[in-house]
C-alpha cells in the first residue's frame, strides 16, 4: 500500500503540473511576440501592427487567466501530498517562491490592467512599457520556478541540519543556490522552448488565415514575425540542448544514460537516433561514437553507462528513453517547418505551398508535445531522488494521506481539468475565428494616408 500511495501521489502531481504547464509557455512565448509586434507598431506607426497586438493581447489574457487558476493548485499539493519533502526543502523553496511573488507576480499583475485596457487611456510608449513589464514578469516567474527545480537536480549553497521534525536543507549561500550547476542551462532551455511555443502559435493562426483567405494583410505580418522567431529559436534550442545534456553527463550520469539507453560503459559510446528499450537492451538505429562526441567532444572517450550505477538508483529507463527521443523528434519537425517556412517566405512562395501551411496550422501542438515529453524525461530521469543524492522520492511523501483519498482527488482533478481545457479551446476558437478587429478598414485608411 505504501508504494500505491507513493505512485498515486506522483501521478496526481504529474497530472496537476502537466496540465498547468500547457499555459505558462504560451504566456511567456506570446509575451515575447507582443513585445516584437508592439515594438514594430511604435517604429513604423502602421496600424496593422496595433491591430495585430490587440488581437494577441486577448489570447494572452485568456491563457494567463487559466494558467494562474491551475498554478494555485501546486502550492497546496506540496503541503498535502508531499509534507515531508516540504519540511525538508522549505527554507530553499521558501526563498525562491517568495522571490517569484515579489519579482514576477507583482510586476506581471501590476501592469496587466494597463496592457489589457490602456490602449486609449495611456500613451503608446507607456503602453509598450506595460507590455514589456508583463512579459518580464512572466519570464521572472519561470526563472524562480526553474531555479527551485534545478536545485532539486543539482543542489548547491545549502547545508543539512537536524530539527525536531527531522533533517532540513538550510540555505548557506543564496546566490550559490540560485546559480546551482544546472540552473542557467535549464533556464535557457525552458525559455527558448516557451518562445518556440509562442512563435508556433502565431504561425499556426497566420497559416489558418492564409489558407482561408481572411485577414491577409495582418496574417502575412504575423507569419513574418512568427517564422523568423521560430527559425532563430530552433537554432538556439539546439545549442541549449547540447549544453544541458553535457551538464547532465557531469552531475546526473544516470539520467543521461537513461536518455540514450546506455547500459554499458564503452568507448565510442553510440547515440540512438530512433528505437526502443527492451529490458536491458536497446533496439535502435544508432551512430557509434556520437554520444561520446556530444558529451566530451571526443569520439573515443566512454560515457558512463548504467552498469556503473547501483541498480536501485536506476530511473525508469524505457520511459525516459522514449520521452527524451520524442522531445528530440519534435524539435526536428519544428526545425524543418521553420526552415522550409523561412525559405519560402524569403522567396515569396509560402502562400503557394498549401501543404506547408497546413503543417504550420497543426504544428501548434509540436512545442507542447516536446515540453511535456522533455519534462517527463527530466523528472523521471532523476528518480529515485526527489533531491538528487540527498532525499529519495519515497522519503518525501506524506504519511497521512490514503490511497482512496488520492484516487478520488485524481479523478476530481481530471474532470475539472478536462472541463477547463474544453472551455479554453472553445473561447480560443471563438477569438481566432473572429479575428482581428477592423483589419481591412484600418489598413485601407493607412494606405490612403500614405504618400
Amino acid at each position: 500500500m505504501g508504494m500505491d500511495i507513493l505512485m498515486l501521489s506522483r501521478i496526481q502531481f504529474a497530472l496537476n503540473i502537466g496540465f498547468h504547464y500547457l499555459y505558462p509557455p504560451i504566456s511567456i512565448g506570446l509575451g515575447l511576440m507582443l513585445c516584437i509586434m508592439e515594438g514594430m507598431y511604435l517604429k513604423t506607426k502602421n496600424p496593422k501592427y496595433k491591430e495585430m497586438t490587440s488581437f494577441w493581447i486577448k489570447i494572452f489574457a485568456l491563457t494567463f487567466a487559466i494558467g494562474v487558476a491551475t498554478g494555485l493548485v501546486q502550492a497546496f499539493a506540496f503541503g498535502t501530498n508531499w509534507s515531508r519533502y516540504s519540511r525538508f526543502v522549505g527554507d530553499v523553496f521558501g526563498s525562491a517562491l517568495a522571490a517569484e511573488g515579489i519579482f514576477a507576480f507583482f510586476l506581471e499583475s501590476g501592469f496587466l490592467g494597463v496592457l489589457l485596457f490602456g490602449w486609449d487611456r495611456v500613451g503608446p510608449k507607456l503602453h509598450y512599457f506595460s507590455t514589456i513589464c508583463v512579459t518580464l514578469g512572466a519570464h521572472f516567474s519561470a526563472v524562480w520556478i526553474v531555479v527551485a527545480n534545478s536545485w532539486m537536480q543539482t543542489p548547491a549553497g545549502h547545508t543539512i541540519v537536524d530539527s525536531p521534525t527531522g533533517p532540513r536543507a538550510v540555505i548557506t549561500d543564496f546566490w550559490a543556490m540560485v546559480f546551482n550547476p544546472s540552473a542557467m542551462d535549464r533556464l535557457l532551455h525552458v525559455l527558448v522552448a516557451c518562445w518556440l511555443t509562442g512563435a508556433f502559435f502565431v504561425i499556426s493562426v497566420a497559416a489558418y488565415y492564409l489558407l482561408r483567405g481572411k485577414h491577409l494583410v495582418i496574417a502575412r505580418s504575423m507569419m513574418h514575425v512568427g517564422i523568423v522567431t521560430a527559425f532563430i529559436c530552433c537554432l538556439l534550442q539546439l545549442l541549449s540542448g547540447d549544453s544541458s545534456a553535457r551538464i547532465a553527463a557531469k552531475y546526473q550520469p544516470a539520467k543521461l544514460a537513461a536518455f540514450e539507453g546506455n547500459f554499458v560503459t564503452q568507448e565510442y559510446t553510440p547515440a540512438s537516433v530512433i528505437g526502443w528499450v527492451d529490458g536491458e537492451r536497446v533496439h535502435s538505429i544508432s551512430i557509434p561514437g556520437l554520444l561520446s562526441f556530444m558529451t566530451y567532444r571526443n569520439f573515443k572517450q566512454p560515457v558512463m553507462g548504467l552498469d556503473q550505477i547501483p541498480r536501485d538508483e536506476w530511473p525508469n529507463v524505457p520511459l525516459v528513453f522514449q520521452t527524451y527521443h520524442i522531445m528530440v523528434l519534435m524539435w526536428g519537425v519544428m526545425f524543418l517547418i521553420a526552415l522550409f517556412g523561412f525559405w519560402h517566405w524569403w522567396r515569396g512562395t509560402l502562400e503557394k505551398r498549401r501543404w506547408l501551411l497546413w503543417a504550420m496550422v497543426y504544428g501548434v501542438g509540436l512545442p507542447h508535445i516536446a515540453q511535456q515529453a522533455g519534462w517527463i524525461s527530466a523528472e523521471v530521469g532523476r528518480q529515485p531522488w526527489i533531491v538528487w543524492k540527498i532525499l529519495r522520492t519515497s522519503e518525501g511523501v506524506s504519511k497521512s494521506v490514503s490511497a482512496g483519498q488520492l484516487f478520488g482527488s485524481i479523478t476530481m482533478f481530471l474532470m475539472i481539468y478536462i472541463l477547463l481545457l474544453c472551455l479554453f479551446l472553445f473561447l480560443l476558437n471563438l477569438k481566432i475565428k473572429h479575428g482581428p478587429e477592423e483589419v481591412v478598414d484600418t489598413v485601407t485608411q493607412y494606405r490612403e494616408r500614405s504618400p
